[in-house]
């Protein structure tokens, strides 16, 4: 039977296992919930954010999606244009990747996820991040503000299905043209109807009846145009050998050539007449030639104006009946001297000798 002083050692032995077990226990626990390790120099960085957006104690920080630190206090600072400082333990393995114009923002782990601290060190040329420096920051939309933001479109969406509820109930009430369309069995008739005629003259056009069935059934108007065909392409092969007046207009230089000649000697007259030469010249370019023309226009002017007020002879002439008069009741009365005489020459042209 074992003495008193071996149980007390036996007792002793296991207590002081259960202590060594539990101490080991606990460092592999925090071994294992720390990304840096337990015995790894760190250096204390700093940040500000405008709201904590769920980050807490303990929450990972990365490096463009690695672990390489944790955060080790959050607070509210008051009167700060950034309210919320983040303070941060980095491993001085990844020290050299944190650059003071690094960009750190709260970034979530999936929808639903932990909040975590992101640092951003793509592109950046800075200093690397020193013990207690502070880093920018950058807030993003966070999962309430995506809600928030979608708010409004909801309220819409909710909007536009009362609509498009009321819109159906109208439909089915049968009002409206579209009510009527769907509900009003006359309209299925005046369908119906017209899809018989249509099928009535789909079947007169294929047994040929009509204009359209005697297009399609009959061969003679595929003669008419296959002969019309061949009448164009002789036609076309006259033009292209140079017979026919199109043919010639088409292929013989002459015409080209005559054209070319004429225009080459209206530009010799264009010429002359802008160098003032021959009469046209001289009209176009001599200005007291034109004064004159002017001056002769404007005296014509003022007799046909004299004339068409009736002045003098030729005015008179045109503008006073008593001369048309007199002038038509001369020629009658001469008409008839002439008829007399004509019926009784001898009274007229009888000639009287008296001898003394």
């Amino acid at each position: 039977m074992p003495s008193q002083q071996e149980l007390r050692w036996s007792k002793l032995r296991v207590g002081v296992t259960v202590v060594v077990a539990a101490i080991t226990l606990a460092v592999l626990i925090i071994l294992m919930g720390s990304s840096t390790g337990l015995f790894t120099k760190k250096v204390h960085l700093y940040t500000y954010f405008n709201n904590a957006q769920g980050i807490r104690d303990g929450a990972a920080v990365r490096l463009e999606g690695v672990d390489i630190g944790n955060v080790t206090k959050v607070e509210v600072v008051p009167g700060a244009a950034l309210p919320v400082k983040v303070e941060m333990k980095v491993t001085t393995k990844y020290q050299g990747g944190v650059r003071t114009d690094s960009v750190a923002s709260l970034e979530t782990a999936g929808v639903l996820g932990d909040t975590f601290v992101d640092i951003d060190s793509s592109n950046k040329h800075g200093q690397p991040a020193a013990n207690y420096s502070t880093l920018p920051s950058q807030d993003k939309p966070g999962i309430q503000d995506v809600v928030r933001s979608t708010q409004t479109t909801i309220d819409n969406v909710n909007v536009l299905l009362k609509r498009l509820d009321t819109i159906v109930g109208t439909i089915e009430s049968g009002q409206g043209s579209i009510g009527k369309i769907i509900n009003d069995p006359a309209l299925f008739d005046n369908a119906n109807a017209t899809l018989n005629k249509l099928q009535l003259i789909a079947d007169e056009i294929q047994n040929g009846k009509g204009s359209i069935g005697k297009l399609l059934s009959s061969d003679e108007m595929y003669n008419k145009i296959n002969g019309s065909i061949d009448r164009a392409n002789k036609m076309l092969d006259d033009v292209e050998a140079g017979q026919g007046t199109l043919g010639k207009l088409v292929k013989d230089p002459s015409l080209y050539n005559n054209a070319n000649a004429t225009i080459a000697k209206a530009n010799t007259l264009m010429e002359d007449v802008n160098n003032g030469k021959g009469t046209l010249g001289l009209i176009a370019r001599d200005q007291a030639f034109a004064k004159k023309v002017n001056d002769t226009m404007t005296r014509v002017q003022n007799i046909a104006d004299r004339l068409d007020a009736g002045e003098g002879s030729a005015g008179k002439l045109l503008k006073d009946p008593a001369l048309y008069n007199d002038a038509d009741q001369m020629l009658v009365e001469s008409r008839n001297l002439i008829v007399a005489i004509r019926q009784n020459p001898k009274k007229y042209l009888s000639i009287k000798l008296h001898i003394f």
